[in-house]
């Protein structure tokens, strides 16, 4: 586990941007079971996240189409949460960073860790923009 003064700036990433965090499995069942849209962003201290994956979650949102929900779990730090988070991505395996797109509980668009890793999030954030495009 990380300490928490390490991943508070990380976390502010997002959540400053209007994500919830998920701390525990109850949060995210009811995270998912909302009626409408909901992009999970599994968080995370990797280059990739930072450079990457957070930059391109806030350029998605500038999108006239967005999900009615946002959240995020925090690999290394909220286990349990991001455990659950990660078996509702099922097929895909785990990987951080990552992020899912469910509507009314169904995953319908899954950016693993591939493709975020050396990307630039100008990117990312167009492969997210076409899927609230399309079930936003």
């Amino acid at each position: 586990m990380y300490p928490p003064e390490l991943v508070k700036p990380m976390r502010e990433d997002l959540t400053s941007i209007g994500f919830e965090e998920l701390h525990t499995e109850e949060q995210v069942d009811e995270a998912i079971a909302r009626k409408g849209t909901t992009l999970v962003v599994v968080n995370s201290v990797c280059g990739c996240a930072a450079a990457n994956a957070r930059p391109a979650a806030r350029m998605s949102l500038q999108n006239s189409k967005r999900p009615d929900h946002l959240v995020t779990v925090f690999a290394g730090v909220d286990r349990e949460a991001t455990d659950k988070a990660r078996d509702y991505m099922v097929p895909f395996p785990p990987s951080s960073p990552s992020m899912a797109l469910f509507r009314d509980g169904e995953l319908v668009h899954m950016l693993e860790r591939h493709h975020i890793e050396g990307r630039p999030a100008e990117i990312i954030a167009d492969n997210l923009t076409e899927a609230f495009n399309e079930f936003c």
